[in-house]
């Protein structure tokens, strides 16, 4: 990709807006009973309402209104209890009925926010402008036929929720941050697998530049359908460099709709960008208008779970755990939640996050299995440390030989060990004996020891855990090496 100096960096601003548009895991499509599940063969899951043939009415599905006051409540929305949908017209092959229906001038969701952390970890609040309620469009498909697109209109009805951000973002960075945190937010609301690679969630960028320190906005760009944050990032950093080059050069950046290509990294301009009167809003005729009482919304209120942000606040303050650790193990709706449980097995917080965080995240990144398969019960585990605690077992080799075995063979804790036969032993004559021993294989870095090189200590102990096989606690070993050296002097 082509750069630019960091004058020209530190002279322009970037301004980024992100539409975000949401599948909704309902059973059902938004105004019918057809399957809204991924997959199927095409055109399988369609009917005469989804296709919106003459004649045929469509009929609200209330799951749809759920899911979107949830992401509303969730990201400090207000919420419309006045609502009602418009049809937005544009012609498409994958728009069978010849118009999306949608919200516009009355959205169930408006004025909420989401903070995020900034490029020097600084909290950033990113405004939210509205959600809305809409239907997905089909699929056009350009490479299965040689002389013709073919369209799949299995995905034309499923419900979306689009969420629209005011133009707060400043970097890419904090882009990533804040689809992050959607993505996050939909998984523990249970309202959208959060699943970029199959459409679940996709992202349109607008983007635009100014200079630093000037309040009025440039002409935005809006690169549509990104499918990874990562993607994400990299269509931002172009148009920064994109545009900042065309203001240099006296050029007009014109106002179009972009495509990004993700093998180059390049943008390329699919259209002219629409404006709403392009669209020729009117409200749909064959819905009626929606009105929510505030029951009902404080209901849905009450049936939130803990979200992230008071999941951090609580890990820090009732834990006494950092922000580091307190992000990554909220980071995960399962993550989280087996870290609750274990945690109500065992008072050892900072072990326990310890454990989640180190082998356990390292055990399900490398297998793929998600968290809900694996053999090791929070019970289990808590178990696992309640043995390190009492000093029957060091952390090296729990973590090691223990765990493993346990997550192999359905054993428990105190079971692993004892079939690996790594249990401490608490004979103070044999580690006595096994230091002796060491201490007489290396005479001459003893008197390395005595003549002020502490760091042969490392070497003592390593012989020493294998001559042991690890069953020796490792403090009480070394004091007692090091008691024993300075009674050699």
């Amino acid at each position: 990709m082509t750069t630019i100096t960091d004058s020209l960096t530190d002279k322009y601003e970037l301004v980024v807006g992100l539409e975000v548009h949401v599948q909704l895991s309902t059973e059902s499509k938004i105004f019918s009973s057809d399957s809204a599940g991924f997959g199927g063969g095409p055109n399988e899951h369609i009917s005469p309402v989804s296709l919106g043939l003459p004649g045929t009415l469509p009929k609200l599905n209330r799951k749809v209104v759920e899911y979107a006051i949830k992401m509303g409540l969730a990201t400090n929305c207000s919420i419309n209890t006045n609502t009602h949908f418009d049809r937005k017209n544009y012609f498409y092959a994958d728009l069978p009925k010849g118009f999306q229906t949608t919200q516009d001038s009355q959205p169930i969701c408006y004025s909420g926010y989401i903070d995020v952390k900034s490029d020097d970890h600084s909290a950033r609040r990113i405004r939210i402008h509205r959600i809305h309620m809409e239907d997905d469009a089909g699929k056009s498909m350009h490479d299965q036929d040689e002389f013709d697109s073919l369209i799949d209109l299995n995905r034309a009805g499923v419900p979306l929720i689009e969420i629209v951000s005011e133009p707060d973002i400043r970097t890419a960075h904090e882009a990533a941050a804040y689809l992050n945190e959607i993505r996050k937010l939909v998984r523990y609301l249970d309202i959208c697998d959060g699943n970029m690679e199959e459409g679940s969630i996709r992202c349109d960028a607008n983007i635009s530049v100014r200079l630093k320190g000037s309040s009025q906005y440039g002409n935005r760009c809006e690169v549509k359908n990104l499918n990874s944050i990562r993607n994400l990032q990299r269509a931002i950093e172009h148009e920064f460099v994109r545009q900042v080059q065309l203001i240099e050069k006296g050029e007009h950046i014109e106002q179009n709709t972009l495509n990004f290509d993700a093998e180059t990294g390049n943008t390329s301009p699919l259209r002219s960008k629409e404006m709403a009167n392009d669209y020729r809003y009117f409200p749909e005729p064959d819905l009626p208008p929606l009105v929510l009482d505030e029951k009902f919304i404080n209901d849905l209120a009450d049936s939130l779970p803990e979200l992230p942000a008071k999941k951090i606040e609580r890990y820090m303050s009732d834990m006494a755990l950092s922000e580091y650790d307190a992000i990554l193990l909220s980071s995960e709706k399962e993550i989280a939640a087996y870290f609750d449980e274990l945690c109500s097995y065992t008072a050892h917080y900072k072990a326990a996050a310890n454990w989640v965080i180190g082998p356990l995240r390292s055990y399900l990144h490398e297998s793929g299995q998600p968290i809900s398969d694996i053999k090791v019960s929070p019970e289990q585990l808590s178990e696992l440390i309640l043995l390190i605690d009492n000093e029957k077992l060091n952390y090296s080799v729990a973590a090691h030989k223990v765990f493993p075995e346990m997550l192999k063979e359905s054993l428990t804790a105190e079971q692993a060990a004892v079939k690996l036969q790594v249990l401490i032993d608490t004979n103070d004559d044999d580690l006595c004996r096994l230091i002796n021993e060491v201490l007489e294989k290396f005479p001459d870095k003893v008197k390395e020891y005595h003549n002020g090189k502490k760091g042969v200590l490392g070497l003592f102990m390593g012989d020493l855990m294998k001559r042991s096989n690890g069953k020796i606690n490792p403090q009480t070993a070394t004091k007692l090496v090091v008691e024993k050296l300075e009674s050699k002097k």
